[in-house]
């Protein structure tokens, strides 16, 4: 924890470049991914601070959209597409997840009740992988495409998409190699960015 601590205090010393964002924000991406701590979006998309809006949540998910029971996560999406006007939404799993790995292998998460139902809002019909693959690359690409869809639910971004103002993305990282993949519908697979 120490050298966390450390970069904090000198971290306030870039007053110049920092003094700027005081006057808002213009994100051109929703970057939508995993909690996991190997995952850092603005070191594998270069961003500079202002330029990328965040949502992280365990395993990549994004929740059913219900109007009567909003969520942050729900929030944060209709405040990065109404509000900010953002472009592009990203969704980018990562391999090795642990989230999308439990639902594969089918994990007993009785001991953490709060991941379990959690982890419910992943596919109404599971996610289909290999549990022997440590990576679950499979999985984790056939998630985002679920997200994705699940994406399409929210009335915001189904409006956006509707006018052409906004672009989804899905994305795969590999935690090992750094590499990214991004979806493409014609050739329905991921390919190198």
């Amino acid at each position: 924890m120490q050298p966390l601590i450390d970069n904090a205090r000198t971290f306030g010393h870039r007053t110049e470049e920092l003094a700027p964002l005081a006057e808002g924000q213009s994100p051109t991406a929703l970057f939508i991914t995993c909690s996991d701590a190997r995952v850092v979006p603005a070191l594998i998309t270069g961003a500079r601070p202002g330029e990328l809006f965040e949502l992280r949540t365990a395993g990549s998910i994004v929740p059913p959209y219900a109007s009567d029971r909003p969520t942050g996560e729900a929030a944060t999406i209709e405040y990065a597409v109404e509000v900010l006007g953002v472009r592009d939404v990203v969704v980018c799993g990562h391999s090795h997840c642990g989230a999308v790995g439990a639902l594969v292998r089918g994990d007993d998460l009785s001991a953490v009740p709060a991941v379990r139902d959690w982890l419910a809002h992943a596919a109404p019909d599971g996610v289909p992988g290999h549990p022997e693959d440590p990576a679950v690359a499979d999985a984790v690409r056939a998630h985002v495409l679920a997200q994705l869809l699940r994406l399409r639910s929210y009335p915001c971004v189904e409006r956006r998409l509707t006018e052409g103002q906004l672009r989804l993305r899905g994305w795969y990282y590999e935690v090992h190699t750094g590499a990214v993949r991004e979806y493409r519908t014609r050739t329905d697979s991921f390919e190198t960015l």
